[in-house]
């Protein structure tokens, strides 16, 4: 085994280095809906271009501290499928959704809200409809680790990242490493904020509704509930499926404290 490939993770972000390549990118145009796997994407300050502009907000909801309708309340919601009218311009296009019945609705379709539940109404948010940050990653390793851990192959999706990164070397959850430092992806610089906190939506599979709760119950005891990681963009940029990701501390955490 080459030397670099002997290298941990911690020790790669000690010094610098290849961490791995893009293996897929997906953006989410409405939350909690199907995700649109890409090729390439333009990254900005508020994550990749398109993603998670739109969303539903559940009635009565609106004031607390989660309005939004998601795959907790609507498991099959990963079944809607949305598509860009003008997928060159993702930001400020408008969106059709695919019902898992086949009918198809602009997503400001009164129709298509009812069918999601009783005062359910959809609004758009320039910046994006983010949990915490605006780009999420998680490695093959971590996705293939916690399957492992449960006796079976999951789909990735069920974790609904931006970024999927096979890494290089062999440990289990690479990217936890990365919590602190820069990562350069293509044309885009990003810094790892935080690791990823989940909760009951990673038991569903996409699709198909199908609950494992063991999936949950394993991330909780093996990893403190987190898995994968979350971003924000340092420097916007291109990237592609197969660019490699690069640590990249030039723009290190004391010179982007505070921003």
């Amino acid at each position: 085994m080459a030397a670099h490939h002997q290298m941990s993770q911690r020790d790669r972000a000690e010094g610098g280095g290849q961490v791995g390549r893009v293996a897929a990118l997906w953006r989410y145009p409405v939350k909690s809906m199907g995700a649109e796997a890409l090729h390439e994407v333009d990254v900005s300050w508020k994550g990749l271009a398109g993603d998670r502009r739109w969303a539903f907000i559940r009635d009565g909801m609106v004031r607390s501290g989660f309005p939004w309708l998601t795959i907790r309340e609507r498991p099959d919601m990963s079944a809607y499928h949305p598509s860009f009218v003008e997928p060159d311009r993702p930001d400020a296009s408008g969106v059709l959704v695919r019902t898992p019945s086949g009918d198809e609705f602009d997503v400001v379709d009164p129709v298509l809200a009812g069918q999601l539940g009783e005062g359910v109404r959809v609004i758009k948010q320039d910046r994006g409809v983010f949990d915490a940050m605006p780009l999420s990653v998680i490695s093959t390793q971590a996705c293939a680790s916690i399957g492992a851990l449960v006796g079976a192959e999951l789909d990735v999706l069920r974790f609904r990242p931006n970024l999927l990164i096979d890494t290089l070397g062999e440990e289990a959850f690479p990217e936890e490493a990365w919590v602190g430092h820069m990562l350069r992806v293509g044309g885009m610089r990003m810094r790892v904020d935080q690791r990823d906190k989940r909760c009951v939506m990673v038991n569903i599979e996409p699709g198909t509704t199908r609950r494992n709760r063991a999936i949950l119950r394993a991330i909780a005891r093996e990893r403190q509930v987190c898995l994968g990681v979350y971003g924000s963009t340092v420097e916007p940029g291109r990237v592609a499926v197969g660019d490699p990701v690069w640590l990249d501390d030039r723009y290190g955490p004391e010179r982007t404290a505070g921003r």
